[in-house]
């Protein structure tokens, strides 16, 4: 039996105490509590390192502590002063390690020694890098280019990461799935087709000349939380802000800046001056009621002879199709739109009442948008409200997908990406001379299926979580083992490392806030964040552990160990000397990355130049479209007994780095197996708060997706709606369950039913499964 989580709400605002609480916390479990404190006092500075978790904008003139309780978690989780060396592996099979959480895999801390495992014995056993480079090496030139998979998680480094899809290409693979293909490759699908841009047009700045703030689907309390710093100035200036989210979540209720000691004593600030709990999904059926009703105040106001509610001029000059877009937006019947969003008719209304009196508007909207079934149309769908208004490419207007992980979109600026249209392939043919593959690579989704299918021989990870943090767990675990070669670049242990292929290896690098100490002196590394401005980073602290590697390293000694010898390449230059991959950037980059070395130390990042920011669209019609949805409107399931469940995130947590079992600000301590549902449901579904049940998708492929002892947990959330945490519950999404033109996966919305969980009973001399009716 798990151990059951306590249940206790939180009532206190973001930040404040608890925040300072928490940071506390974390220092001293990771037993770097003066270091760690030193090194905060440089995140996010200037001539600093950039945070290893989220994307948000740095400022140009930073906070005296310019980090967050998640950021301080991140900081601390790498700079603990834990090792994972050759004994502990020596003491611990991988099947052991197997039955341990994901907490417990990286709480023994940071890995030392490169490891490669021995199927005789079921453990990791050192082995020299050479070796492992050459070994490694030798492996790859068995195997098909184009069965390997080159995998990037969201934190390697544009030089990593500019160095890594080219040892890729040169080896003959386009396979460079990523994180972004799991969150928002989503924007990058539906953003050129109506703007030409596949990154938001907001800068930091712009938070300062706004007057109305929307928030769709976003979770800023724990995924972005320097975010609050602008939100509550504009707050404070009397901005109103409107949020869209089927959770009540306490960030974009009330925050505490801990930096204060007036408002540590006041109480805060209150962010949202309306908070609309759609149902999961339900917000491109709200924005068309918000849109509607300003349509309809428009042809009021042209039968009357007011002023236009619209931007006319706008609308001629830069868009398309608006015509058939209002058209649409008059046939809705709000009974309809009520159903689908969750909400009722005055609440889109009022939203569209503060939309129409306002000059500049600012859009954010995150993962409660993009990983839908018809995600990329609600994307389309928020670009449609503000291009109705003339918000984008203004000062204090635009479009703000806040990404997450702190530079998983600057890795596809610099070619990690399986879409050979957004790589300058005739560019690095150019520079380096080599043909680069021309067929399109797999995505995440794509690679989760070649591997089940066993058509995938190899798998490189460079940084990640790539087995937790995919889809059908219950699948991808078992096909796993039939990998040809497993290579995971990493800073700590966790799921995908213990779960081995036939040749597998593990091989340490430094983290980012180490000191990369290189044959020219130590190094600098740069990353892009969430509003395309570019920024360096200098490690901190000396690294936990001599021998480990940087990325840059790694990528070269396996890029050497496989590849023919180029003369154009000279890896070992490259890694003596950064600054010369970043020449090598701005040559196939000019326009992204002139006067790359120079500038990317400026305070507040330099921005790369975007032609929406400028009303210059680069789509195949040069305007900006509106489109119609097609099958975003949807209503929720007729079944009264289906449920759409929703992942999510803890306070404890970043993507697939558990922290603590905690999760602060929806009061749950002690566990993570718990399912928020709402008090009506229980009671309709015969349960209380406490129960255990087990969750099942509702599919019809012969698939069994289920996870049991499940702990019920009363919340405020919307009825047929349900709650529990990410990775934990990814095994309950079928692959094939993903945004249309995206492929992200859905979840975001699983329809699912629940049973009472059955508690099973041990007979004497036998062994019985868990089984639930």
């Amino acid at each position: 039996m798990r151990q059951k989580a306590k249940v206790e709400a939180y009532n206190a605002p973001a930040g404040g105490w608890g925040s300072l609480n928490a940071v506390a916390r974390i220092l001293t479990q990771e037993e770097v509590a003066i270091l760690g404190s030193e090194i905060l006092l440089r995140q996010n500075k200037p001539d600093g390192f950039m945070c290893v978790s989220c994307s948000w904008a740095k400022p140009a003139k930073p906070h005296p502590f310019e980090f967050c309780e998640n950021g301080a978690k991140a900081t601390a989780w790498e700079v603990t002063s834990r090792t994972v060396t050759p004994e502990f592996f020596g003491q611990h099979t991988l099947a052991e390690l197997r039955g341990w959480s994901d907490h417990q895999l990286e709480e023994q801390g940071r890995l030392t020694t490169p490891m490669r495992y021995d199927p005789s014995t079921d453990r990791y056993v050192p082995v020299r890098w050479e070796q492992a480079f050459d070994e490694i090496g030798e492996e790859l030139k068995k195997l098909d280019p184009r069965s390997v998979i080159f995998y990037t998680s969201g934190r390697a480094s544009l030089e990593a990461s500019y160095m890594y899809q080219l040892f890729g290409r040169m080896y003959g693979s386009n396979n460079f799935p990523d994180s972004s293909n799991m969150c928002h490759e989503t924007t990058s699908v539906a953003l050129p087709e109506v703007i030409g841009a596949p990154v938001g047009t907001v800068l930091l700045e712009d938070f300062e000349l706004t007057d109305c703030i929307f928030f769709f689907g976003h979770n800023t309390t724990t995924n972005a939380p320097r975010m609050l710093h602008p939100l509550q100035d504009a707050a404070e200036r009397g901005v109103p802000i409107i949020t869209f989210n089927p959770l009540r979540e306490r960030g974009l209720e009330r925050f505490v800046n801990p930096q204060n000691p007036v408002q540590m004593i006041a109480g805060g600030t209150r962010i949202s001056t309306q908070y609309h709990q759609v149902r999961p999904g339900g917000d491109a059926a709200a924005i068309v009621g918000i849109c509607k009703a300003v349509i309809e105040e428009d042809d009021a106001a042209i039968k009357t002879g007011l002023a236009r509610i619209i931007d006319v001029e706008f609308i001629e000059t830069h868009t398309s199709d608006f015509e058939e877009f209002a058209a649409f937006c008059r046939e809705q019947r709000w009974e309809d739109l009520e159903r689908a969003s969750g909400l009722g008719r005055q609440a889109m209304i009022d939203s569209a009442a503060v939309y129409t009196k306002s000059r500049a508007v600012i859009a954010n909207y995150g993962m409660g948008v993009t990983q839908h079934r018809h995600g990329v149309e609600t994307t389309k769908m928020i670009v449609n409200l503000l291009l109705l208004r003339g918000n984008i490419g203004k000062p204090g207007a635009g479009i703000a997908p806040i990404r997450g992980h702190s530079n998983v979109q600057g890795q596809r600026t610099v070619g990690i990406t399986e879409k050979t249209k957004l790589v300058p392939l005739d560019k690095l043919a150019e520079l380096y001379g080599f043909e680069p593959p021309r067929w399109d690579g797999l995505t995440t989704v794509d690679a989760c299926q070649g591997i089940i299918k066993g058509e995938v021989e190899g798998f490189v990870s460079l940084g990640g979580n790539f087995l937790r943090a995919v889809p059908e767990r219950s699948l991808m675990e078992p096909a796993w083992s039939g990998l040809r070669l497993s290579v995971q670049i990493a800073t700590k242990l966790n799921r995908s490392h213990i779960v081995p292929g036939e040749v597998t290896y593990l091989l340490p690098c430094l983290g980012r806030i180490e000191i990369d100490e290189q044959v020219n002196g130590a190094q600098a590394v740069s990353m892009e964040d969430s509003t395309a401005c570019i920024h360096g980073s200098r490690g901190q602290r000396k690294p936990v552990a001599e021998g480990l590697l940087s990325e840059p390293a790694i990528v070269a000694g396996l890029a050497k160990a496989t590849l023919a010898r180029n003369q154009k390449v000279d890896w070992d230059a490259w890694v003596a000397d950064y600054s010369l991959v970043r020449d090598a950037i701005e040559l196939t980059y000019p326009e992204q990355f002139r006067d790359f070395n120079r500038r990317m130390f400026e305070p507040g990042g330099f921005p790369r130049p975007l032609a929406a920011r400028e009303r210059q669209w680069k789509t195949p019609n040069g305007k900006a479209n509106f489109t119609v949805p097609k099958s975003a409107l949807r209503p929720p399931p007729e079944d009264d007994n289906v449920f759409e469940l929703m992942t999510l995130r803890a306070d404890g947590q970043f993507n697939t780095t558990i922290y603590t079992e905690d999760d602060r600000f929806r009061g749950i301590q002690g566990s993570r197996y718990v399912i928020f549902m709402n008090p009506d449901d229980l009671a309709g579904q015969g349960l209380k708060p406490g129960d255990l049940i087990t969750v099942s998708t509702v599919a019809n492929d012969g698939v069994d997706r289920s996870v049991g002892e499940l702990q019920v947990v009363a919340y405020d959330i919307p009825r047929k709606a349900m709650a529990g945490y990410y990775p934990e519950l990814n095994e309950l999404i079928p692959l094939w369950h993903f945004a249309e033109g995206s492929k992200v996966p859905a979840a975001k919305s699983i329809p699912v039913r629940i049973s009472r969980y059955e508690v099973p009973e041990i007979v004497e001399g036998s062994e019985v499964s868990i089984a639930a009716t």
